[in-house]
């Protein structure tokens, strides 16, 4: 079954937008957490934070680059 190009550009932003947010929450919790063992645990995984930000990112940037199209 063919997908809505508009709902699909739609979803492409929503993920998008969710994977910067779940990015910049994973890499700014260690400094509002103040358990010690926790903070250190969210702390060890910034890479996964790098990583949904810059992919989030990317998302929204191809979001941006087909809004324009018919």
């Amino acid at each position: 079954m063919a997908r809505d190009p508009k709902n699909a550009r739609r979803d492409l932003l929503i993920k998008g937008l969710l994977l910067c947010f779940i990015g910049l929450l994973v890499l700014l919790s260690p400094m509002v957490i103040r358990a010690p063992g926790f903070s250190e645990a969210v702390g060890g995984s910034s890479v996964v934070g790098w990583f949904a930000l810059v992919l989030g990112i990317a998302f929204v940037a191809q979001w941006l680059a087909r809004r324009n199209r018919p």
